[in-house]
């Protein structure tokens, strides 16, 4: 029975009444073992008339078995699985073993059950309910937890009851409901239920405080004690912690059963899904007739219907932990002989694996060929326990070190960062090839790398590629650029022997490959930029860029397209830094692989805002944030921040910068206060503002190491800022140092981007007609290009210096031009620029009006600005993680803000 609880039955209640108007609620439910949280899972159920009801419980026994949890909740919906899109089909069944594929994005897999759960929905109210959640695998928590942060209008409820404590990793974000110990009042109530006759009043007051009121307590614990001990309070229990003491209680009522009955209960209790045919089997294999049994006899602790039951999921833990080892073994034994080898190999194999007594060659290769179905399925903790447990089971010291290498792997790539390091001790206290040394020291490198973002990465990678030089050509060269990409992220954070230099030294010497490809050419042009300059470097970089995705899988592209804009970038190359990061957007999308999503964002919209379309990059911005906020990437928010440069949100950037220089700090990330002083620089120029400007950039410039590197990306943008500001604050001296830098590159680079700038830079530190040819020079080139931006401050630059030589009619014409130019773009600040200085020509210049939409929400006008691009609401809800009704639900309410009534009417509004 419930007693009380009625504050957290009306809040049940309330939810019930929002999935059944239509909108979608998710709810965890946590406190201690014995609660109520099952009581109030079981009330939620009862209650739900209207709804249909999916339940499912995580298993101990399963906790590190990909995506069990989330199959066993969604398996009554794959009815739906047809109507959503098919690459989150795809990921999903694959997820599921039901197709065989690529390891699907879990975060693909996330939006496919968030899609899913819509789909069975839409025919009506959907409550899911997951009980005994802190039992679910990794992986399905996490996925069940992101589905319910995206949940909106989709009338789906889920709710979760975890046992405390509450894992906040997993279902943080999530609305809490904390269940704590009853009233008073209403403990004595339960505590009279259970005990017949008079109690004494200070022994049953003892009672309820020392039970803290938990229901379950207050009716198992006086099943223990006769009537005349809790009379008189002296059979108390002692001071075990309240699960101990439930669980013991359960424990002393497995005494009186049956050798059979006992051996039954450990069947149920290590067999994960309830499966009653299954039980029954496993028991017959121990010669035990399950039908020959009453189930009266069991004392209330188990149920076998449809599906086999516990009374309360700490009787399970009471059966296995009173059972001795071999009759575990006995009972994981007997379920392995009667699980299907073929439709269920996994679970034969963890069977197998706990009934082994020692080492087991057969069994640890039944595990490794688990493994490599759970990696298959996008499960990395499944397969790094299966490879863990193997590397235990192996009495071979090189296959264990093989085997604790790859759990080692599988444990990095699903994020558990301490075991992946004790699996590397494990293999270390075995004699090592040269080979698995190297790979040894791979894997501490990367470690190292997504742990503190790189400080110790570098100086690792090199060592590891080192290594690897006389074993493996092809795995030593993409060691080395993997040291190179760390390194430059690390920029002036590396330590030391780890810095971009030093890498660049190391790898210049690597052995050649036979069959040089782009990834080496990328290797041996940075090796040469960085060693012997800009001119030795460019060539080879150019060629890479020239064959990149010759020859190379969508996966290897994925690896290296960072690498290669910022080639691009280095080049001053706009068009292959269109193709390739609108290229690297691509792959990530198709392939679902949104753990790189955000850069691949990030770095296209940067692309877009040098061209001048900022409504695009914008939606790629927003788009980039859903990403991020989806999968809580710790990717800096560098477009965002440029993107409010551009527009000249003072405030917005200064917030941005102030958030980033610390975070990127603390993660060893340096580019990422390069990024942010350029972007200050940016801002500052569009301002008017040019001695703040000619600061910044010398920051970021001094971060990116100049001048003794010749760093690709950010110093060749950071040097054009510099180069302007410092003309407009009176130092020409460090002006032309900074120019005589880049013009070496610029000349050496040859594009119509670099010459245009070179020209541009040039004419600012000119005078006369020589100052002028450059402006018209630069505008000429530039005008050729895609770099939209660049061309219009340097139309922008030709008219103020027309104005100052006296020249107003001319300088109108070029100030008119560049106003119109970056009014169209949205470049707000360089507009205003634009705008003060037409005025100073004397022509009454007129602002463009700009409507905004103020009203709407971030996410409102993030979809507002894909369904203006548009994309269907079906695409919209991919690219920000939501259901096709919930963009739906958004976009009625931007019509009812703006006064519109149809899509066509957004370009306006907006």
């Amino acid at each position: 029975m419930l007693v009380d609880r009625r504050t957290e039955r009306r809040q049940l209640d309330a939810l019930l009444a929002d999935l059944r108007g239509g909108a979608s609620r998710s709810l965890v439910i946590s406190g201690e073992a014995g609660i109520g949280k099952s009581a109030l899972l079981g009330y939620l159920v009862a209650e739900a008339s209207g709804c249909r009801v999916v339940r499912a419980a995580g298993v101990q026994a399963e906790a590190e078995l990909a995506f069990a949890g989330l199959h066993l909740l969604c398996t009554p919906l794959l009815g739906h699985l047809d109507r959503i899109p098919r690459p989150q089909q795809d990921a999903l069944a694959t997820a599921f073993g039901l197709r065989t594929g690529a390891p699907p994005d879990r975060f693909l897999v996330g939006l496919a059950v968030l899609s899913l759960l819509a789909a069975a929905a839409a025919e009506g109210p959907l409550l899911c309910v997951v009980d005994d959640a802190q039992w679910l695998d990794r992986i399905s928590a996490e996925t069940l937890a992101f589905v319910g942060r995206r949940l909106l209008a989709e009338s789906v409820g889920l709710v979760f009851a975890v046992r405390d404590p509450l894992d906040e990793r997993s279902f943080s974000g999530l609305p809490q409901l904390a269940l704590s110990g009853l009233p008073t009042e209403h403990a004595r109530r339960l505590l009279a239920a259970a005990i017949p006759g008079a109690l004494d009043e200070r022994v049953r007051d003892r009672i309820v405080a020392e039970t803290r009121g938990n229901p379950l307590a207050l009716l198992e614990l006086p099943r223990e004690l006769s009537y005349t001990q809790l009379a008189g309070g002296f059979g108390l229990l002692d001071a075990k912690s309240l699960a101990g003491r439930i669980e013991d209680s359960f424990r002393r009522r497995l005494a009186p059963l049956s050798p059979d009955r006992r051996r039954l209960l450990l069947l149920a209790a290590v067999e994960p899904v309830g499966d009653p045919s299954l039980v029954r089997r496993a028991a017959g294999q121990l010669g035990i007739q399950v039908d020959g049994l009453d189930p009266a006899g069991f004392a209330g602790l188990l149920e076998i219907d449809e599906r086999v039951t516990f009374r309360h999921p700490l009787v399970r833990s009471a059966i296995y932990r009173e059972a001795r080892p071999e009759q575990r073994a006995e009972a994981h034994r007997a379920l392995a002989e009667v699980t299907d080898p073929d439709t269920d190999a996994d679970r034969r194999a963890w069977h197998l694996a706990h009934a082994a007594s020692g080492p087991d060659e057969e069994v640890a290769g039944e595990l490794e060929r688990s493994a490599g179905r759970a990696q298959a399925r996008g499960g990395p903790a499944a397969a790094a326990a299966f490879l863990e447990r193997a590397a235990v089971l192996t009495a071979d010291p090189g296959r264990r070190a093989g085997r604790a290498l790859a759990a080692a792997q599988a444990k990095l790539q699903a994020g558990a960062f301490d075991a992946a390091g004790d699996l590397l001790a494990m293999a270390e206290a075995e004699e090592l090839s040269e080979l698995d040394q190297a790979r040894v020291d791979l894997l501490r490198a990367q470690l190292a790398f997504v742990t503190s973002r790189g400080r110790e990465a570098p100086p690792l990678l090199l060592k590891a590629a080192q290594r690897l030089e006389p074993i493996d050509v092809e795995l030593c060269r993409a060691t080395y650029l993997d040291g190179l990409t760390a390194a430059m992220f690390v920029g002036m954070l590396a330590s030391p022997g780890g810095g971009t230099l030093e890498v660049a030294r190391a790898a210049s010497t690597a052995p050649r490959s036979s069959n040089p490809r782009a990834p080496d050419l990328l290797l041996d042009g940075l090796a040469a930029n960085f060693t012997e300059g800009y001119a030795a470097g460019a060539p080879l970089l150019r060629q890479a860029l020239a064959e990149f995705g010759t020859g190379m899988s969508p996966a290897e592209e994925l690896r290296w397209l960072w690498l290669a804009t910022e080639a691009a970038l280095h080049l001053w190359d706009d068009e292959s830094w269109h193709a390739l990061s609108h290229r690297y957007v691509e792959l990530a999308r198709a392939g679902g692989v949104l753990s790189e999503l955000p850069l691949a964002l990030s770095t296209h919209a940067y692309m877009l805002l040098f061209a001048g379309e900022l409504t695009n990059a914008r939606s790629l911005v927003d788009e980039g944030l859903a990403v991020t906020e989806a999968t809580s990437s710790n990717l800096a928010p560098y477009s965002a921040m440029a993107l409010a440069a551009y527009c000249g949100r003072e405030a917005e950037v200064s917030g941005l910068i102030e958030d980033t220089i610390p975070d990127v700090a603390r993660r060893g990330e340096g580019i990422g206060t390069a990024v942010a002083h350029w972007t200050n620089a940016v801002l500052h120029n569009g301002l008017g503002n040019y001695p703040e400007a000619m600061s910044a950039a010398q920051e970021a410039l001094r971060h990116q190491q100049y001048p003794d590197l010749r760093y690709p990306g950010v110093a060749n943008w950071a040097a054009a800022e510099l180069i302007e500001a410092a003309v407009r604050s009176g130092r020409r001296d460090l002006a032309a140092e900074v120019f005589d830098w880049i013009a070496t590159m610029t000349g050496a680079s040859g594009t119509g981007w670099a010459l245009g700038l070179e020209a541009r830079c040039r004419a600012l530190l000119s005078d006369g007609d020589q100052a002028e040819a450059l402006y018209k020079e630069a505008i000429d080139r530039l005008g050729r290009t895609r770099v939209g931006t660049e061309s219009a401050r340097t139309t922008l630059l030709y008219g103020e210096w027309l104005r100052r030589q006296g020249r107003r009619l001319d300088a109108r014409q070029q100030l008119r031009a560049a106003h119109e130019q970056f009014t169209a773009m949205g470049a707000e600040a360089f507009a205003e620029r634009a705008h003060h200085e037409l005025v100073a020509t004397g022509e009454k210049a007129r602002k463009r009006t700009v409507t905004t939409a103020g009203a709407l929400t971030a996410r409102e006008s993030q979809v507002a600005r894909l369904a203006q691009n548009g994309l269907s609401n079906p695409e919209i809800g991919t690219r920000l993680f939501l259901s096709p009704r919930t963009v739906e639900y958004h976009l009625g309410n931007v019509f009812a803000k703006l006064g519109i009534t149809s899509r066509h009417e957004l370009s306006r509004a907006l």
